[in-house]
C-alpha cells in the first residue's frame, strides 16, 4: 500500500511555510501517529523544512523503529524528552519561529517552552495538522472500512444474546467482548447501551438497570482498525414495538436517510446539519433533536470536520463523517441510528450497512 506519510509531511511543510513558522512542534499522539506511523504514548515530534525527528523513550525503542521505518529520524531519550528537544533545536540552524499546538500542550509543559526554551520563538496554532487529517487517503479510508465491518459483526454476534433481565452493563459487556473477538484493537469511546427511559439520554453511561419487555434499546459503540475508529448507532425494541415507538422511529430514519442522500463535499457544516435538523422540526419533534448531527472520524472518533448548527467551515472532499440524527423524549426514551460516510466526487457512500429498520428482540 502506498506510503502517504511523505506527503502528509509534504503539506504541513507548505503550511509552515505560509505561516512564516519555522518549524512545528507536534505534542498530540494522533497527530504524531499520522505525520510519522509511531502508536506510542510518549513522544515529541519537531517537524523543520529539513527535519523530521520523533523523540521517544526506550520503552518504545523497537516499536519506533518498525512503525516509523524511516519516515522520521528517531531518538530514543533515556530521561526527559524535553531535554532531547533542547538538544536537537540547539544544533539546527535558521529555526527561530517554531510553533506549538495550543490545544495539546500541558500547562507545565508550556511553562517549559517559556523557561528552558526561552531562545526560541514560541507561537501557538490551532488545527494545523487536524485540518490535513480531515481529508482521508485511500489507506485510512480502508482502515475505516475495517473498524466499521469489525464493529457490524460484533453488534450482530451481540444482538444474539440479548434478553430481558439483562442490565445494561451486561450487555455493554457482551459487546466489547465481541468487539475483541471480531478483532478490535480497542474501544474507540465508552459504549453506550440505554435502555427504557435511560434511552432519552444521549450519552448515558450503561447501568444496572435490567431490560424489560417494551424498552427501546439504543447501542452506540466503535471499533478501532489499524488505529482507525468507526462510530454507529442502533436502537432497537425489546418485544413488538409501540405504534408511537414505530412513528418516532420512522422519523429518525427518514430523517438519517435524508442527510445520508444528500450531504456533499463543499456543503457547510451547519447546511450539512440542517438536511436532518428542518426533516425533524417539520414532523414537530424539532425540540427533541439537541445535538449535532455529526463529526469526522479518523484516528480519533471525534475529529473535524463538524455537521452542526454553528459550524461554517466547508466538508472537505475525502472526509469520514458521522450522520447520527435523534429523538429524545424524558421519561419515554430515545432514538438514534448513527451511520459513518464518506464524502466523494460521486457523492456521499455510506460505509456503514447494518439495517436500519426497527427490529424487535424477542
Amino acid at each position: 500500500m502506498t506510503d502517504f506519510r511523505p506527503t502528509r509531511l509534504a503539506a504541513l511543510r507548505d503550511a509552515l511555510a505560509r505561516g512564516d513558522f519555522d518549524g512545528l512542534l507536534v505534542t498530540s499522539l494522533a497527530n504524531v501517529r499520522y505525520l510519522t506511523g509511531f502508536s506510542g504514548s510518549n513522544a515529541l515530534l519537531l517537524v523543520t523544512a529539513k527535519e523530521c525527528l520523533l523523540l521517544t523513550d526506550f520503552r518504545y525503542a523497537t516499536q519506533v523503529e518498525e512503525e516509523v521505518n524511516g519516515a522520521a529520524a528517531v531518538r530514543i531519550e533515556a530521561n526527559s524528552l524535553w531535554t532531547g528537544l533542547w538538544s536537537a533545536l540547539a544544533g539546527l540552524t535558521g529555526v527561530d519561529r517554531v510553533g506549538f499546538e495550543s490545544a495539546h500542550l500541558l500547562h507545565r509543559d508550556f511553562q517549559r517552552l517559556l523557561e528552558q526554551g526561552a531562545r526560541w520563538q514560541w507561537r501557538p496554532v490551532t488545527d494545523l495538522v487536524e485540518s490535513l487529517r480531515e481529508q482521508k487517503d485511500v489507506g485510512e479510508i480502508a482502515h475505516i472500512e475495517g473498524a466499521v465491518a469489525i464493529a457490524e459483526r460484533a453488534l450482530d454476534a451481540t444482538l444474539r444474546e440479548i434478553h430481558p433481565g439483562l442490565t445494561e452493563m451486561q450487555v455493554a459487556g457482551m459487546l466489547e467482548q465481541q468487539l475483541r473477538h471480531a478483532g478490535s484493537e480497542g474501544f474507540p469511546f465508552e459504549s453506550i447501551v440505554a435502555s427504557g427511559p435511560r434511552s432519552a439520554l444521549p450519552h448515558a453511561r450503561a447501568s444496572d438497570r435490567q431490560l424489560a419487555l417494551g424498552d427501546l434499546l439504543l447501542l452506540d459503540f466503535g471499533a478501532i482498525y489499524r488505529g482507525y475508529c468507526s462510530d454507529i448507532t442502533r436502537t432497537f425494541v425489546l418485544g413488538p414495538a409501540t405504534a408511537e415507538q414505530q412513528d418516532v422511529y420512522n422519523v429518525v430514519r427518514e430523517a438519517n436517510a435524508v442527510a445520508s442522500g444528500a450531504i456533499r463535499a463543499g456543503m457547510r457544516g451547519m447546511a450539512a446539519d440542517a438536511l436532518a435538523r428542518d426533516y425533524i422540526d417539520a414532523r414537530g419533534f424539532g425540540a427533541a433533536f439537541g445535538h449535532s448531527l455529526g463529526h469526522g472520524i479518523g484516528l480519533e472518533v471525534h475529529e473535524a470536520p463538524r455537521l452542526a448548527k454553528t459550524a461554517e467551515a466547508t466538508l472537505p472532499l475525502g472526509a469520514v463523517v458521522t450522520i447520527e440524527p435523534g429523538i429524545y423524549r424524558s421519561g419515554w426514551g430515545g432514538v438514534r441510528i448513527e451511520d459513518d460516510v464518506l464524502l466523494t466526487d460521486a457523492g456521499p457512500r455510506i460505509l456503514t450497512s447494518f439495517p436500519r429498520d426497527l427490529r424487535e428482540l424477542l
